[in-house]
């Protein structure tokens, strides 16, 4: 069964950020945040708490009928799987994302979005992130 990615306890969010390292560097061999597919937000100062945006795997994701090319495409139980060999870098993805949850990759224009991997859920100390069966 396809998992999807869950914020469960985003009272427990700390800023810590580990989450958006190991999504870079499970994707992209690299710590960055510039790389993630997830981004840990403050609400307004440490003592406000924080916000987690991630794909919130959408059953029929507005991203990808938005995607003129075809290169974003709904995955089984929710989300999307990207092919970049037909992503022309328009942006149109990220634009119609309600949430956000979609980057674009300074270097390439090219969209980060979550695979639904997991890799944040594994790293995140204090059990923000769940991965539940769609």
């Amino acid at each position: 069964m396809p998992k999807v990615i869950k914020v469960q306890h985003m009272d427990r969010c700390i800023g810590c950020e580990s989450c958006v390292y190991a999504c870079a560097r499970r994707r992209f061999g690299i710590l960055s945040i510039d790389f993630s597919a997830i981004t840990v937000k403050t609400k307004g100062g440490m003592e406000n708490g924080f916000t987690v945006i991630i794909c919130r795997g959408c059953k029929d994701p507005v991203c990808a009928r938005a995607c003129p090319t075809g290169a974003l495409r709904a995955r089984k139980g929710g989300g999307v799987r990207i092919d970049l060999s037909k992503c022309d870098s328009c942006g149109a993805c990220a634009d119609a994302c309600t949430i956000g949850a979609i980057t674009i990759e300074a270097r390439t224009g090219k969209p980060i979005v979550c695979t639904q991997c997991g890799a944040c859920v594994e790293f995140c100390p204090h059990e923000v992130l769940a991965l539940e069966e769609a």
